[in-house]
């Protein structure tokens, strides 16, 4: 996919904060730290869209970017270890799942996972949820730029069976350093918003 444009449009505290309209999104998830700030600013090509941070739990509230005036990408506040009270953990829980609930423009979610670690167990809840759901779900993993081809092949076998996965295929790799699956990941975007 060319981009053309990628704006960010707002912030949204709560679902009644999300902005109108009709255009197809795509959320990304994942927990704390695993790249989606990186992961967003490579593939529409901006490199400070997304703002990128070596703290975990940086991105607390759902943000919204415009992409070709065609649709939206979505990144949601990470999950796991980041260091916040744990008030404000259920709350980001409560405000992520009442987006994926209720937010009827939602086309599917991206799962981000890092390579070099074997997926949590909220992961993998969230994943099976998200299929309970009926929710379109992608798998990425990132960073695949830190590991050999033979790592890659081992950590990724680990991923889908760790996620109950039937065929490593449908996980892409993804490295926001060179770009690696950049074109894999768009044309799995882009069956999702159509």
């Amino acid at each position: 996919m060319k981009i053309v444009s990628a704006d960010f449009v707002k912030s949204a505290y709560s679902i009644k904060d999300c902005p109108e309209g009709d255009l197809p999104e795509v959320a990304l998830a994942g927990r704390s730290n695993v790249g989606k700030s990186s992961f967003l600013n490579k593939i529409v090509n901006r490199k400070g869209l997304a703002r990128t941070s070596n703290t975990p739990g940086r991105t607390r509230l759902i943000n919204f970017f415009l992409i070709n005036n065609a649709f939206s990408l979505v990144d949601l506040p990470g999950y796991g270890y980041a260091r916040v009270p744990m008030k404000m953990k259920l709350e980001w829980g409560v405000l992520i799942q009442e987006y994926l609930k209720k937010r009827n423009l939602l086309r599917g979610v991206v799962i981000l996972l890092d390579i070099r670690h074997q997926p949590t167990e909220m992961d993998v809840q969230f994943y099976s949820w998200l299929k309970k759901e009926g929710i379109p779900v992608l798998l990425v993993t990132t960073k695949v730029d830190k590991l050999s081809r033979g790592q890659v092949h081992n950590q990724m076998k680990l991923i889908e069976k760790t996620m109950g996965v039937e065929d490593q295929k449908k996980i892409i790799g993804f490295s926001s350093k060179t770009g690696q699956g950049l074109e894999a990941v768009w044309e799995a975007i882009e069956k999702l918003v159509g």
